[in-house]
């Protein structure tokens, strides 16, 4: 069965089950987080638009947004909301959905693993971001002397 996001009352309406059960909480969380970095929450809050700081603080702390901020955070996160949602729901089919890039994705991973402690998954992110930027750089596998 194929889902189309929607309002909470046309959802209600249809017998849908409550958004909380689709969204990848933990996933979106760390997008949040990852995106935000060192930034305030403040700023970030007026970034988005139309999102408190409270609320903001909630998201990043695991909990659910309504489906109104659920959608102004992804569009600031330049994700579909398919990407965070379960069973593949889609807000406008013929769209092609964002991306996101793939060191950002293990990044959010990563921030989103309750196994690593804090430090070792920002370790871990640094340097992944510093191995893809050796890599576009063309210097990833290359000896001093093959550089020069």
């Amino acid at each position: 069965m194929r889902h189309y996001l929607c309002t909470i009352k046309e959802s209600k309406a249809r017998g849908d089950e409550p958004l909380n059960d689709e969204i990848d909480i933990h996933k979106l969380a760390a997008l949040v987080r990852t995106k935000r970095g060192k930034r305030g929450l403040r700023e970030t809050a007026q970034e988005i638009g139309g999102i408190s700081i409270s609320t903001l603080s909630r998201i990043e702390q695991g909990k659910i947004p309504d489906i109104g901020t659920f959608l102004r955070i992804c569009r600031w996160l330049g994700v579909s909301p398919e990407q965070l949602v379960s069973d593949a729901v889609h807000v406008d089919p013929q769209e092609p959905a964002p991306t996101v890039s793939t060191p950002e994705m293990i990044v959010a991973h990563l921030r989103a693993d309750r196994t690593l402690d804090p430090h070792t998954a920002e370790a871990l992110s640094t340097m992944i971001r510093l191995a893809y930027e050796a890599a576009d750089q063309g210097k990833l596998g290359l000896r001093q002397h093959e550089r020069e």
